[in-house]
């Protein structure tokens, strides 16, 4: 799996407790800087990658998925830190005329904070 210019990795990172400053990690001069993606803001990126690559990547959110309720995708030049909810939604489509295509879509739902109101 080799990176190039044109096909930029995203990668899974493991979420943890110190990553919720408003401002990119800079403490370590080993770790790039990067533009944290935080609530309040739009985003979106769009990759053509090989499908091992792709593989791969679904792989660590699946299992980003099964051990926590906490995401962070990463590249060199942005990182997104995500706290989800449920339920996750699953939209499997498949165009079977002139070029098959199969389209997978999935849909996190941002976890609130929000707690139901006293019951007196």
């Amino acid at each position: 799996m080799a990176d190039t210019d044109d096909t930029p990795e995203t990668e899974l990172a493991d979420t943890n407790d110190a990553d919720d400053e408003d401002t990119p990690d800079t403490e370590s001069s080993s770790e790039p800087d990067r533009t944290t993606i935080r609530t309040g803001r739009n985003f979106e990126e769009e990759y053509r990658l090989s499908a091992d690559v792709v593989g791969a990547f679904l792989v660590d959110l699946g299992e980003q998925l099964q051990d926590s309720d906490d995401l962070r995708l990463v590249t060199d030049e942005w990182e997104l830190p995500f706290a989800f909810g449920e339920p996750v939604e699953l939209e499997i489509e498949y165009e079977g005329v002139d070029e098959p295509e199969l389209e997978i879509e999935l849909q996190i739902p941002g976890r609130t904070d929000e707690t139901a109101p006293d019951v007196e």
